[in-house]
């Protein structure tokens, strides 16, 4: 049950908003502007322009709009609607003031409070126009107008000259925008709207933005703000395919009770545009809405039984009217859910009788359509006309052909359906040829290709309750190889139980494909630290298995998991070589599932040795070659992961960004979308977003609470979870975070995802510096003598003070010091305290940040020239520090990095020192803060207190606060005295 019939979420228009925003302040520094903002029916276009106007809080808003009144609208329905609402809030006499002339009569034609009107002809029309424009213009001297007509599909003559005027013959100082909104969907070929957008479209002032539908993701975020909950994949499957992302489609669907029918108000809106077409139009598409949203020109001719003149002049007024969109060399209804309103109109003999028209089409000539959909829509065709026996047929022969065309998600539809009607047909698997369990084994490989991982598990699941391991044991293993490999993947217990077993029931004698496959499988999934060894020696077993028996796929898959588990980073040239031989003998066997496996794991690799922009070629190009392979939801999301990360690492976020999105919109299975989130929520805490990684992480949290994950997925969200409450101010919530953590979890091999964790819990300081020494003490006697020694290194620079009665990181240092020069100097300097250590800390810190640049990670590198320039103060040199400081500002400017700017800025206020391209503390004139000066410089730009809250990631309460605090400090009382005087005292002369 729905929670609000609207969204109270504004989804998928920041960019649209933007514009909006844009042209207003163009309009507000004085400059001509009009927008038109075309949609087709419930798009969005009101939402957009009822937002927009919610944030102009500093302009005059008039809004009218035009009115439906049979083929024509009502003369001059926006622009009475506008003068009525002036008379209500000026009164008559003051909006009578301002009409240029002394002289309302032109006016009173529109409105009878303004008296009687003047006598008819053509100069009574041309002075209505030039008193409605002077009126606006006398308004815009006070404030900025804002003139909205809405709905100019349905204006009639009057009203769209009066439009054209107005846009026209404005004056280019003049402080108004008019924005103009129309339904795309209503412009048949003939509208008479269609001259006037292509003529005002060719004035300079004027632009054009056409809202588009919403991707998955926004349907998502929208269809959660509805509900208040998350709402299931496979309800939105639905949602998304049958609203094809319309904003109104989804809020009418979600508020339907009953799912499957069309709410009565969405019908009459969807058939109100079929149901002005002939008769014969109208049975022609009753007849098409059967064959589905596209259909053939040949099969329509074929089913509809018309000639070719009949037919085409059936068809002209469905295109005229947008009913039908030509397509390639078919025809599709311009929405889908067109289709679903006239096919659900159909009487249910004439429903049999259609569908049966169509399938008895496609079997006399299934090359009418393009494989495999030739062979699914004759499948869909049997189902929809009840015949049993041949839409089980149908359905197998379908699923083969998807499963040749890579076309996973609709195999397994196919599949499914085939056991949907296994107990219909009493002769089932002698019609097909293959028994109950074999169904269901290929369905559950198909499902976990289309990356449909629950459904996987529990038809192997119901699979393995079939059969009899003792007398059946290669159908068993096969299937408990097919629910281990899942079950990994969605991160559940038991997956190498079941891998195990099924070593165990496939023979070692005589040397066959399956062992070879099962064992590579195990070995692939083998992670804990006390299991590296058989590892090796499993996928070595696997590797000479598939030599053997002419397997190169497995060969292949052997051979990608020796290369991950012989090599570490500092031997990435190697291990690349092997990676490198193993997509050839992939690539060689065709084994695309093994070439996408080797892109994950080599760019992962590269990722992890820092090569970043090697690490994000090979995924973008892994990406671009999962779709080929029908494999985009599942390794192509994977191989997104591994594509945005390493974009992150190298301050790309806006790119990283787009590439979640994209890979998101393919609603992957749960773990890669946690992951997906996981990076996002990355960025959002660099730029201050809490309470956007606050929700990203709960996602995220709800999915790994679900599995067994390995340190890659958990130990990142625990940082991010720490990162979070610290800058909460929630310290000690954070410090148990990472006390419970450091007590569950092994740091000896996963060091890639644990020492970030260690270097954020360092910045905790207290008692948690205790048990990192205390940790490194423990790894040393386990004999790490290198991952101990990093640590205490970590304490040493990244906290080196501490509360009285800690243990000392100095004395850990010294005690772990041996065979490392670097940490034995800052032991002894630490030990020593005072100007000594700063300069160590200076040394090791700008060190840090040459490595940092050099690998191309700027928020890193920001971050070490941070501590740098706070070291550099200790140690006198306040100009260095300044140009530390003044660097890491610029790189975390660029990244949109608004906590650390800001803690830079206090750090240099605090420490008297200006950045090199910000004004001293003592230069800014009035008293004016470091982020008072911000605010300002949005103002300057002519943005509105929403628009500087979006930019600098505070609350639009916070920024109304700044504003006022400013305008008081300058002595001035309003926006535009504020921006002259800052323009006045050139504060800003480096942006002009």
């Amino acid at each position: 049950m729905s929670i609000h019939t609207v969204s109270p979420l504004f989804v998928g228009r920041s960019g649209e908003l933007a514009a909006l925003g844009r042209a207003l302040s163009r309009a507000r520094a004085g400059t001509a502007s009009t927008v038109l903002v075309g949609g087709e029916a419930g798009v969005g276009k009101t939402r957009l322009i009822r937002e927009f106007t919610d944030q102009a809080d500093d302009a005059l808003v008039l809004v009218g709009g035009c009115l439906e009144l049979g083929t024509e609208g009502l003369p001059f329905a926006p622009f009475t609607a506008v003068l009525r609402g002036l008379v209500r809030g000026l009164g008559r006499d003051r909006v009578a003031e301002l009409v240029p002339g002394g002289t309302t009569r032109g006016l009173a034609r529109l409105l009878p409070e303004f008296g009687e009107p003047d006598r008819d002809g053509p100069e009574a029309r041309a002075r209505l126009f030039e008193q409605m424009l002077g009126l606006l213009e006398r308004l815009a001297e006070d404030q900025p107008v804002l003139l909205v007509v809405e709905d100019a599909h349905w204006a009639d003559r009057s009203t769209r000259d009066l439009l054209s005027f107005l846009v026209r013959y404005q004056r280019s100082d003049v402080r108004l925008l008019i924005v103009v909104t129309y339904r795309t969907d209503e412009l048949h070929r003939n509208h008479p709207l269609r001259p006037l957008l292509a003529e005002l479209g060719r004035v300079d002032w004027v632009a054009r933005l056409e809202l588009r539908r919403l991707t998955r993701r926004e349907v998502v975020a929208q269809a959660a703000s509805i509900l208040e909950r998350e709402p299931s994949a496979a309800d939105m499957e639905v949602v998304y395919a049958r609203s094809e992302g319309n904003p109104l489609f989804v809020e009418a669907l979600l508020s339907e009770p009953d799912g499957d029918a069309l709410p009565e108000s969405l019908r009459d809106l969807l058939l109100a545009s079929v149901e002005r077409l002939p008769d014969e139009t109208q049975e022609l598409m009753r007849v098409a809405s059967a064959g589905g949203q596209r259909i053939e020109h040949d099969l329509l001719s074929a089913v509809a039984g018309l000639d070719e003149g009949a037919l085409s002049r059936a068809l002209r007024p469905a295109v005229a009217g947008n009913v039908l969109v030509v397509d390639g060399e078919g025809y599709a209804f311009r929405h889908a859910l067109i289709r679903e309103a006239l096919h659900d109109d159909l009487l249910p003999g004439e429903h049999t009788r259609l569908h049966t028209r169509f399938a008895q089409a496609l079997e006399q000539d299934l090359s009418i359509l393009p494989a495999p959909r030739g062979a699914i829509e004759l499948a869909h065709h049997w189902h929809s006309a009840h015949d049993s026996t041949w839409a089980l047929v149908s359905a197998w022969r379908a699923a083969a052909a998807a499963r040749k065309s890579a076309a996973y998600d609709e195999q397994l539809r196919m599949l499914s359906r085939v056991l949907e009607l296994w107990e219909q047909v009493p002769d089932a698997a002698e019609r097909i040829a293959i028994g109950h369990i074999d169904v269901l084994r290929q369905a559950s490989t198909s499902a976990h290709l289309a990356g449909e991982y629950e459904r996987s598990i529990a038809l192997a699941t119901a699979a393995l309750a079939e059969v009899d391991p003792s007398g059946d044991p290669i159908t068993a293993a096969r299937l408990l190889r097919q629910r281990g490999l899942t079950r990994y993947d969605l991160g559940r217990p038991g997956n190498l139980d079941d891998l195990r077993e099924a070593a165990a029931l496939v023979p070692a004698e005589p040397p066959s494909k399956l062992r070879g496959q099962v064992l590579e499988t195990l070995a692939r999934m083998m992670h804990a630290p006390d299991a590296w060894q058989e590892k090796i020696s499993i996928a070595q077993q696997a590797m000479e298995l598939g030599r053997q028996v002419g397997d190169a796929a497995t060969e292949a898959h052997a051979m990608i998991t020796l290369t991950w588990a012989r090599f570490r980073y500092s031997e990435i040239d190697e291990q690349l070589e092997s990676f490198a031989e193993a997509r050839r003998l992939a690539r060689k066997a065709g084994a695309y599932n093994a070439v996408m496996r080797n892109a994950i794991s080599e760019s992962d690799a590269l990722e992890g040795a820092g090569r970043h922009e090697q690490a994000a070629k090979v995924a973008r190009d892994g990406v671009t070659e999962s779709d080929q392979y029908g494999l985009a939801r599942t390794s192509g999301t994977f191989l997104s992961i591994n594509l945005a990360e390493p974009l992150v690492s190298l301050g790309r976020w806006k790119e990283a960004l787009e590439v979640i999105e994209h890979a998101l919109d393919l609603a992957p299975p749960a773990p890669y979308r946690a992951s997906l989130q996981g990076l996002v929520t990355d960025i959002a805490l660099a730029r201050g977003q809490l309470d956007r990684a606050e929700s990203l992480l709960a996602a995220s949290r709800s999915v790994l609470s679900r599995g067994t994950y390995r340190d890659q997925n958990v130990l990142p969200h625990v940082r991010r979870d720490v990162e979070l409450l610290m800058a909460r101010g929630r310290h000690d919530e954070a410090r148990e975070l990472v006390s419970r953590t450091l007590r569950e979890q092994e740091p000896t091999g996963s060091s890639r995802y644990f020492w970030p964790l260690l270097v954020t819990a360092a910045q905790l300081g207290g008692p948690l510096l205790s048990e990192l020494h205390a940790l490194a003490s423990r790894l040393k006697v386990e004999g790490d003598l290198q991952q101990a020694q990093h640590l205490t290194f970590i304490a040493l620079t990244g906290q080196p003070a501490h509360p009285d009665g800690q243990p000392s990181p100095e004395a850990s240092a010294r005690e772990l010091a041996d065979g490392d020069p670097g940490l034995a100097d800052g032991a002894r300097l630490a030990a020593a305290g005072g100007a000594e250590m700063a300069a160590w800390r200076l040394k090791e810190w700008d060190a840090a940040a040459a490595a940092w640049a050099a690998l191309r990670q700027p928020y890193a590198e920001a971050r070490s020239l941070a501590e740098a320039a706070r070291a550099a103060v200790v140690c006198g040199d306040r100009q260095g520090a300044g140009d530390r400081l003044a660097a890491a500002r610029a790189l975390a400017d660029q990244l949109g990095a608004a906590p650390l700017l800001a803690e830079l800025d206090a750090f240099g206020r605090r420490a008297r020192i200006a950045a090199a391209d910000e004004p001293a503390p003592d230069s800014v004139p009035h008293g004016l803060t470091a982020r008072e000066l911000e605010v300002l410089q949005q103002v300057t730009n002519g943005r509105s207190n929403r628009e500087i809250a979006a930019e600098l990631f505070i609350s639009a309460k916070t920024v109304s606060v700044h504003v006022s605090n400013i305008l008081a400090k300058l002595g001035v009382a309003s926006r535009g005295e504020a921006a002259a005087t800052a323009h006045r005292l050139g504060l800003f002369a480096r942006d002009r």
